[in-house]
C-alpha cells in the first residue's frame, strides 16, 4: 500500500491535459502553468503594442501638422527679418544716394563759383595790371586759386580723415567711391552730413567772401581813379590847360546799380577801366605839361608881372619867374617835350626853348653850360643846363618863362598845379 505524503505547501494541483481526437489519431498535451502565463502575457504586450500603434497613428497627423506649423512659423519669422533688414538697407542706401546727389549739387554749385571767379579772374587780370601801372603798383583785388580743397572724406566714427579731393573729383565721384560707406543704422553716424553741411557752408562764405571783396575793391579803385583822374583835370583847367577826357561833359552821372550780378560785375569792370583809361591820358597829359619845379628848392626872387626893372630901375613887364641859385646849379626840365632852340638869344644869354605840344613852350635862360642841343627829346626832370648868369643879369638865377602859343603866361599857375598833383605822377 502506496505510503501517503502530507503535502508540504498545501494541495498540489495537477496539470490540465488536452486531449486532440481526429479519426483514429489521437493526440494530448498537457498545459503547464508557465505556459499559460507566459501565453497571457503575450497577450497583454500585443494589446498594450496594438494600443500604442493605434495611439501613435491617430495622434501622428496631429504632431506632423504641428512640426510644419512650427516650422512656417520659424520660416515667417526668418523671413520678416530678413525684409527688414533689407528694408534697412535699402534706406540706408536711399539716403546716401540722396545725400551724394545733394554733396554732388553743391559741389557743382562750388564749381560753378569757382568758375565764375576763375572767369572774373582772367577778366580783372588786364585791368588790374593796367591798375598797377597807372598807379604804382596798387594792392591787387583778392583773386581765388584755381581750385578749392573740399575735405570729403569721414571715418566709421564721423571724425574727419585726412582725405582731399578737388571739387570736381569729388563731383564724378561713383557710388563705390562715396566717402560714405555703406553702415547699419546703429553704426551710421548722423553728424557727418551735418560736419559735410558745415564744411560747404564755410567754403561758399569764402568764396562769397572773395567775390563781395572783388567788387568792393573794384569799386574803390574805381572811385579813387575818377577822384584821381578830376583832381588832376581841376589843376590843368586852373592852369588854363583843357584836360581833353569824357567825363565830366555831359550833365549826367549817378551811382552805378547793376540789373544782374554777372551783368553788374562786367559793368563794373568796364567802369573801372574807363575810369584808368581817363587817369593814364591825363597822367600823360600832365606830364608832358611843363608843371614841375625846374630848380626845386630855389627861392623866386621874382615873379610874373609888371616890376621895377633890376638895370633901369623902372617899371617893366617881366615875362617870368626869377630863382636864385648859386653858378652850376641843375637845371631840370619842367615838362617832356623836344628842345627847339639851344644857344645865344640876345638879352636871354644862353637859352634853351622846349616845345611841350599843344602851343605850350618853356625857356630857360642866363645858363651857365648848355646840356642838350636843338632837336633832342628831353624827358620831365631831366637835367638841360646849369645856373650862370649870362645875357642881361645881374648875378646866378634862373629865368623861366610858360608860353601858350608864343605869349607868355604866368608859370605859377602851372607850378602850383604841379604842387597839387605831383603825388599823383
Amino acid at each position: 500500500m502506496p505510503s501517503q505524503r502530507k503535502p508540504v505547501f498545501g494541495k498540489r494541483s495537477e496539470p490540465h491535459t488536452v486531449i486532440i481526437a481526429h479519426g483514429e489519431h489521437i493526440r494530448h498535451f498537457t498545459v503547464r502553468p508557465w505556459m499559460a502565463a507566459a501565453a497571457g502575457s503575450m497577450i497583454a504586450l500585443l494589446s498594450i503594442g496594438y494600443l500604442l500603434a493605434t495611439t501613435y497613428l491617430v495622434l501622428r497627423d496631429d504632431l506632423i501638422g504641428a512640426g510644419m506649423a512650427r516650422q512656417a512659423r520659424l520660416q515667417q519669422a526668418y523671413e520678416d527679418r530678413i525684409s527688414a533688414l533689407r528694408a534697412q538697407v535699402d534706406r540706408i542706401t536711399s539716403r546716401q544716394l540722396l545725400d551724394q546727389q545733394l554733396m554732388q549739387r553743391k559741389v557743382g554749385e562750388l564749381i560753378e563759383r569757382q568758375e565764375k571767379l576763375t572767369q572774373r579772374h582772367g577778366r580783372l587780370g588786364p585791368v588790374l595790371e593796367k591798375a598797377s601801372r597807372i598807379e604804382g603798383g596798387r594792392e591787387q583785388a583778392p583773386l581765388p586759386t584755381p581750385r578749392p580743397e573740399i575735405r570729403a572724406g569721414f571715418d566709421g566714427g564721423g571724425a574727419a580723415v585726412d582725405d582731399f579731393v578737388t571739387a570736381s573729383a569729388y563731383a564724378n565721384a561713383t557710388p563705390a567711391a562715396t566717402p560714405w560707406p555703406l553702415r547699419t543704422a546703429k553704426d551710421l553716424d548722423l553728424s557727418e552730413a551735418d560736419r559735410a553741411d558745415q564744411l560747404f557752408v564755410t567754403i561758399n562764405k569764402s568764396l562769397r567772401s572773395i567775390e563781395t571783396e572783388q567788387i568792393e575793391r573794384i569799386e574803390m579803385l574805381t572811385g579813387e581813379a575818377y577822384e584821381t583822374a578830376e583832381t588832376i583835370a581841376e589843376a590843368l583847367q586852373a592852369a588854363g590847360i583843357k584836360a581833353d577826357v569824357a567825363f565830366g561833359e555831359e550833365a549826367v552821372g549817378g551811382p552805378l546799380v547793376a540789373a544782374a550780378d554777372n551783368a553788374g560785375f562786367e559793368v563794373k569792370v568796364r567802369e573801372l577801366d574807363e575810369a584808368l583809361s581817363t587817369l593814364e591820358h591825363l597822367k600823360k597829359t600832365a606830364r608832358r605839361v611843363p608843371i614841375a619845379n625846374p630848380l626845386p628848392g630855389a627861392a623866386v626872387t621874382s615873379t610874373f608881372g609888371v616890376r621895377r626893372d633890376p638895370i633901369l630901375r623902372r617899371p617893366a613887364h617881366h615875362s617870368g619867374m626869377d630863382f636864385r641859385g648859386g653858378t652850376g646849379a641843375p637845371i631840370r626840365a619842367a615838362g617832356a617835350g623836344k628842345v627847339v632852340k639851344a644857344g645865344w638869344n640876345g638879352g636871354y644869354g644862353r637859352m634853351i626853348e622846349i616845345d611841350h605840344g599843344n602851343g605850350l613852350t618853356t625857356r630857360y635862360a642866363h645858363m651857365s653850360k648848355l646840356l642838350v642841343r636843338e632837336g633832342a627829346h628831353i624827358e620831365v626832370g631831366a637835367v638841360i643846363g646849369k645856373v650862370g648868369s649870362s645875357g642881361r643879369s645881374t648875378g646866378p638865377h634862373l629865368h623861366y618863362e610858360v608860353r601858350k602859343n608864343g605869349t607868355a603866361i604866368n608859370p605859377l599857375n602851372f607850378l602850383t598845379a604841379g604842387q597839387r598833383i605831383d603825388k599823383f605822377l
